[in-house]
């Protein structure tokens, strides 16, 4: 797991140890020693502590004026157990929120098991970005069909095509908040 690094191309477009709006900012990873870890397995330092046991996040690219933030997973997404949801919401995507984001595209490639629990903190965003959207990324079938239990679709949009941006790393960070968004608005109709 260590081995394991969110992606980093979009460093010369964002960084959110640099930018003083977010959640993260003045965040410098030790990388003489690795500090996190998840269920005993050590896990690279890149990766930002959200206050979750078993869920990690990178802020990846945040564009204020069109209201776009981009969030890398990883981890075991436990709600059930950790309430993770909850650290997601109140120490970063609240933070976001209050700074005008309204677009959130969350990449879910490693994210590697979902327990769900209560919907309260997925209703309480969806009904704060008003009119913008939640999109989950590449999320694996089974995880995504896990979400679905849990009806995390009546919040969020994930699977069909969001599910075949394999090649998103390619894109500048713009590219791809254009081509979730045009897919986000062919589902609503918009």
């Amino acid at each position: 797991m260590h081995e394991l690094e969110p992606f980093y191309r979009w460093d010369a477009y964002y960084s959110a140890a640099r930018d003083e709006r977010s959640p993260f900012s003045g965040t410098e990873p030790n990388y003489q020693q690795y500090d996190n870890t998840i269920y005993g397995y050590y896990i690279h330092p890149d990766w930002d502590f959200i206050g979750s046991e078993t869920l990690y996040c990178k802020l990846l690219f945040v564009d204020y004026d069109s209201g776009y933030g981009v969030l890398e997973m990883m981890g075991e997404w436990n709600d059930t157990l950790h309430n993770d949801i909850m650290h997601l919401k109140r120490n970063v995507i609240d933070l976001m929120v209050g700074e005008g984001i309204r677009h959130f595209i969350l990449i879910g490639e490693h994210i590697f098991n979902f327990h769900g629990g209560d919907d309260d903190y997925y209703a309480e965003w969806f009904e704060e970005v008003e009119d913008g959207w939640i999109a989950f990324v590449n999320l694996r079938d089974f995880v995504a069909d896990e979400m679905s239990r849990f009806k995390i679709d009546y919040y969020a949009s994930y699977g069909g095509t969001l599910n075949e941006l394999d090649e998103w790393r390619t894109l500048t960070p713009w590219n791809f908040c254009k081509q979730v968004d045009t897919l986000i608005k062919r589902r609503i109709g918009a």
